[in-house]
């Protein structure tokens, strides 16, 4: 009798253990990418594999690795190593990737790329609706400007080249790149930024015979403000506008592409919030010229600094076609580009 009650009670355990795990597989079966999301990654996928290294030659070396953040779940895709605490949901053949997923970790508002997940520089990045981007064209774009940063970090000596900076103080988490004390509100600082960013549209907008003339006068206005800041400040200055300013030129110039060249596929087309990226290259490049027109440091801060490095890396475009195979071998100084040393 007491062997039956045992066998009877380690068969009803084994029964429990069976439905739990049926339990779970039900769970994770229902568990998937949304669709409106999946159709979003599967654009940007097929225009970084169509257009990436058209853009930047190598583009295509760097892991496409994606945390795509939504209320409940973070899903994982495109990403080389995954930490222990994701569950394979399996392959998804429209995202030609394995696709991993775990509670929520990160805010649902959040735009960034870094080691977020085993070690791998990975783009974390919330839905549409729930980020800056609004429409699916702009955060497919936005999805390309962190992809490029994927590629910035790639570069073998990018962090070692960083910390020869020196500006973060003892900071070894990289908030220093957001919270450097940078002189914004100094009123001297705040001006003469204000009418340097005024030259650069002035010298970007200006066309022949006296283009030359304009360049000159931006150069030397551009070395005036150089002589203002410390040599710290200089360097982060400069920092922002190799990093976060070409990354927005990015975004600008394969917007142009996109525009002049591709053809979205249909069920991107047919997504309520899709808008034709001849419209998001116009704003992207109208955007820009106006902050040019007038930078507020006070309410801006750091973000001035992307529509800035932009302008310069167009008009780089004009004045020095090439200035794109030092960028990675001589970094973070935009100004040495103009010179060709």
């Amino acid at each position: 009798m007491k062997r039956r009650r045992l066998l009877d009670t380690l068969f009803l355990c084994g029964l429990l253990v069976l439905c739990g795990a049926s339990s779970a597989a039900q769970e994770d079966a229902q568990l998937h990418v949304p669709d409106i999301d999946r159709i979003r990654l599967a654009e940007a996928f097929r225009i970084a594999d169509a257009f990436g290294d058209r853009v930047w030659f190598g583009w295509k070396e760097a892991p496409f690795a994606v945390l795509l953040v939504t209320p409940g779940t973070e899903f994982l895709i495109r990403h080389p190593r995954p930490s222990p605490d994701f569950v394979p949901l399996g392959y998804d053949s429209l995202l030609a990737s394995e696709v991993y997923h775990r509670p929520r970790v990160f805010d649902v508002h959040l735009l960034a790329t870094f080691p977020a997940v085993g070690g791998i520089p990975t783009i974390v990045i919330g839905q549409a609706e729930n980020t800056e981007s609004r429409t699916s064209s702009r955060w497919v774009l936005t999805i390309m400007h962190e992809r490029f940063h994927q590629l910035q970090y790639h570069q073998p000596d990018y962090y070692v080249n960083v910390n020869r900076l020196d500006l973060s103080r003892g900071d070894r988490s990289g908030m220093w790149m957001l919270n450097y004390p940078f002189p914004y509100d100094s009123a001297s600082v705040f001006r003469h930024f204000n009418l340097l960013a005024r030259r650069l549209r002035e010298t970007l907008l200006t066309e022949k015979p006296v283009f030359t003339v304009e360049l000159n006068r931006y150069l030397a206005l551009r070395r005036e403000f150089k002589e203002m800041l410390s040599a710290a400040d200089y360097r982060y200055f400069s920092f922002q506008l190799w990093q976060e300013g070409v990354a927005r030129y990015t975004e600008i110039v394969l917007a142009g592409t996109l525009a002049a060249e591709y053809d979205p596929t249909p069920p991107f087309t047919s997504l309520t919030n899709y808008v034709s990226f001849v419209e998001e290259a116009r704003n992207l490049r109208r955007g820009m010229f106006q902050r040019l027109r007038r930078m507020s440091f006070k309410e801006m801060r750091r973000d001035s600094f992307y529509a800035f490095g932009a302008a310069e890396a167009l008009l780089l475009d004009r004045v020095r076609p090439e200035w794109k195979k030092d960028y990675f071998s001589d970094p973070f100084f935009l100004e040495r580009y103009f010179e060709g040393e």
